[in-house]
């Protein structure tokens, strides 16, 4: 029965994205339409975000040559729904596991990205970290998402609050017994 209900609630993401691309979803460079420009300094990001109302900053640590980056980029992170929805939640930057770019933590310290990747302990990519305005992490998901259903649903996920009380997966399994 739960294998059923596992492909009745793919069967139900992959027609809601069919529908939303027979919808007229346009899809835009996702650097520069999903991602914000960082200045390399993310304790003032953090300012601006909760000055603009956001509920937190999103950091996606990637590398050259990643084909799963890639493929978000491609696939969900360009899609001016899924842009639009983060952007209206998130401020969104990129974060290179062996990028020697300087910039500054949520702390204020002066640190490389390849530094503040290690000491996030990111050890594969891509990673999506989501930080609250207080700079702390509140939720990680590592690896590529299932498809544009999915990521739509963790913004939804983080931006209400959801995760104080479950993780992601319990948070997908409710919906599914709920159905929807």
């Amino acid at each position: 029965m739960n294998s059923l209900r596992k492909l009745l609630f793919t069967l139900l993401l992959v027609l809601a994205s069919g529908m939303a691309g027979a919808q007229g979803v346009v899809t835009r460079d996702a650097m520069t339409h999903f991602f914000d420009a960082n200045m390399g300094d993310l304790r003032a990001e953090l300012a601006d975000a909760k000055a603009a109302g956001k509920k937190g900053i999103l950091l996606m640590y990637e590398q050259e040559g990643c084909p799963a980056c890639l493929y978000m980029k491609q696939n969900v992170l360009n899609r001016s729904d899924v842009q639009a929805l983060y952007r209206k939640h998130f401020v969104n930057f990129t974060i290179d596991l062996f990028g020697s770019v300087p910039l500054q933590d949520f702390k204020g310290r002066d640190i490389t990205e390849k530094a503040f990747a290690a000491e996030a302990k990111v050890r594969a990519t891509p990673t999506f970290a989501f930080h609250d305005l207080n700079g702390t992490e509140v939720v990680r998901i590592t690896g590529a998402v299932r498809d544009v259903a999915e990521f739509k649903l963790l913004a939804e996920f983080v931006a209400s609050g959801a995760y104080r009380n479950r993780s992601f997966a319990e948070h997908r399994q409710l919906l599914l017994k709920k159905g929807g």
